[in-house]
């Protein structure tokens, strides 16, 4: 099992490796999630009762990979299971350890944010990128969707809360930085995913309907392809 996760967070899993995925994969990955999600906020005097119980992060994966699964689904694809998302998803959650390191224990306030930035942007490009290996594997679906599907959930995150004024959620949701003001560098990159998430999402949703028509259609010709 670890030199299954291993590869998966190597980008070198297989779709056939994705397929075997067992509930034993999954509790891993529960695991995973639920001790990363503890580690996150473990000295952050501000995070909620589920921040601090890593319950937040496991409720997280659930919605998070029912909204991949959805959008995913109306694009038909064989053996699209919800119940492999989810696996999938959890096994993502380890790279977030990073999280945990408290680097404003031992580095000044300005140090430790440019350095939780740092972790930001690597763990969440890590993820990305993971998502868009599973979907590009899993789906065998054209680059330009897969990166479409790989951008929305983020970008419909992002400024869903943003429209709902959740700033200390979008945080939460991106890494759980730490000591953050509306002064510090974090700061700037919230706002900065902000508009691009902004700029985004329309074109994104039009693209996402234009691959569910041509896979619709595309699908119809196959069938008729195959019946006698």
């Amino acid at each position: 099992m670890l030199e299954t996760v291993l590869r998966l967070l190597t980008f070198r899993i297989t779709r056939d490796e994705l397929l075997n995925l067992t509930r034993k994969h999954f509790i891993a990955g529960l695991i995973g999630t639920w001790l990363v999600g503890i580690g996150r906020y473990w000295d952050d005097a501000g995070a909620s009762l589920l921040q601090h119980t890593g319950l937040g992060s496991v409720i997280y994966i659930f919605l998070l990979s029912l909204f991949i699964w959805l959008i995913v689904k109306p694009l038909r694809v064989d053996n699209w299971h919800y119940g492999t998302v989810l696996t999938f998803i959890s096994l993502t959650s380890f790279p977030a350890i990073f999280y945990a390191i408290p680097v404003e224990q031992f580095t000044p306030l300005a140090t430790a944010n440019r350095i939780n930035v740092w972790f930001l942007a690597i763990v969440a490009a890590w993820r990305l990128g993971l998502l868009f290996y599973f979907l590009r594997v899993f789906t065998w679906l054209g680059v330009n969707y897969i990166i479409t599907i790989t951008l929305m959930p983020i970008c419909l995150i992002i400024s869903t809360l943003t429209v709902l004024n959740l700033q200390r959620a979008v945080f939460d949701i991106m890494g759980g930085l730490r000591n953050a003001t509306p002064h510090d560098g974090a700061y700037a990159v919230l706002v900065a995913l902000t508009v691009v998430s902004a700029v985004l999402t329309l074109p994104l949703l039009l693209v996402y309907c234009v691959a569910i028509i041509r896979r619709s259609e595309q699908r119809k010709k196959e069938k008729q392809y195959v019946e006698p």
